[in-house]
């Protein structure tokens, strides 16, 4: 590494800060679904489940454009084309703000989509690029500290200002935010030309890496199961644990709040073993999704009980990136762009089948398939990740 390299990696964190903004307005841009599902399957006279299909949307073309994008943009300056994501994130809520029906909304959702999975395959391999070696443990933290940041305020956020005028202006909101964030973005980023084309078929051969392999099917089991659960958290907050519309954003905020403390715990704990912290996350998710149709039947005991999901979860991201770059430590954006397309395709199908659930089996069903797949995950660690890790 050269001295100039060195000096412009001491000087990476206000850049860092700014691709923390980036992953936190993806991840709020994505979720606000989750806290307008109500008002907004009203508004556009679609069932709730149907509503929900704003996130599973946006999940499956994220899971498709991020490992796409990254070999066709080929030496395209990473910089250039994170600010022109954001650009277009922008866009999508902005039109999502608009739509006069739902069919517009899933358009609006496919450009948010779009923006996300580029914007997340990329800024997730750039920690290691901004800042020197000591602190990329660090830095990697709070570029996914975005991901936790958003559900503390992005999230309740545009929950609350749902309930205050409308679902829209929470859209408006989130483009409003795309574009400052896309602001910072070109005022700290450095130039950042490619390390090196990424061809699709070494992409996928990637994927072959027992590590790499052994990471994805975690990574879908554990997020499969979230979202099969938490795309649907407010109607069970509502039906089951018997929470009014206007406490809906304070114990989303307090999940978010958990969630922030478990990201920068589970980073500490992934930096030295990702398979034990993977293991302890995806345990914990497993029960506490289990044990809400059966305990959190008042509004403290369901306030309880996302504190301790929000610990979990908040951790999911960070903890299974560390697992990914150690995993293949010689093709960081490929991986990350692999990691983007499986943990979004799994977005999607935990939307998918939550809806499935809600519409057939009721909303107390959601919270035991969510269970399901998060404890499955924990049975495909702990027996091949001895072998693999």
């Amino acid at each position: 590494m050269t001295t100039r390299e060195t000096e412009q990696r001491k000087k990476g964190w206000p850049a860092v800060r700014s691709l923390a903004g980036a992953t936190f307005t993806v991840v709020t841009s994505e979720m606000l679904p989750v806290g307008l599902l109500t008002p907004i399957s009203r508004d556009l006279q679609v069932t709730e489940g149907m509503a929900g299909l704003t996130l599973m949307v946006t999940g499956l073309v994220a899971a498709v454009s991020g490992p796409l994008l990254i070999p066709a943009l080929g030496n395209l300056d990473r910089r250039a084309v994170l600010c022109a994501l954001m650009a277009l994130l922008a866009v999508g809520n902005l039109l999502a703000a608009w739509s006069p029906g739902f069919g517009v909304m899933l358009v609006a959702r496919v450009l948010v989509g779009i923006g996300m999975g580029g914007v997340w395959a990329i800024a997730a391999s750039l920690a290691v690029r901004l800042v020197p070696p000591r602190s990329i443990a660090s830095a990697t933290s709070l570029v996914f500290s975005g991901i936790a940041v958003a559900s503390v305020l992005g999230v309740p956020a545009g929950t609350y200002l749902g309930e205050l005028v409308g679902w829209r202006m929470a859209f408006v909101g989130a483009g409003g935010l795309s574009l400052v964030v896309l602001a910072a973005l070109a005022i700290s980023l450095p130039s950042l030309p490619t390390e090196g084309a990424v061809r699709l078929g070494a992409m996928l051969r990637l994927a072959g890496v027992p590590r790499v392999r052994l990471g994805l099917i975690v990574v879908a089991l554990i997020v499969t199961g979230h979202f099969a659960a938490y795309t649907y958290v407010r109607p069970v907050l509502e039906k089951v644990s018997g929470v009014s519309a206007g406490q809906i954003g304070t114990l989303l905020l307090v999940y978010g709040l958990f969630g922030v403390a478990g990201n920068f715990a589970s980073g500490t704990g992934a930096a030295r073993s990702p398979r034990v912290t993977l293991l302890v996350l995806g345990g914990t998710l497993a029960a506490t999704m289990a044990l809400v149709p059966i305990l959190g039947l008042t509004t403290p005991a369901a306030a309880a009980l996302l504190v301790v999901w929000g610990l979990a979860y908040g951790g999911v991201s960070v903890a299974s990136q560390s697992w990914m770059l150690v995993a293949a430590p010689d093709a960081r954006e490929a991986t990350s762009a692999l990691f983007t397309g499986v943990f979004n395709a799994a977005i999607a199908a935990g939307a998918l089948v939550g809806g499935l659930a809600t519409d057939a089996a009721g909303t107390t069903a959601v919270m035991w398939f969510g269970g399901v797949f998060a404890a499955g995950a924990v049975l495909v660690l702990a027996t091949a990740g001895g072998r693999s890790a």
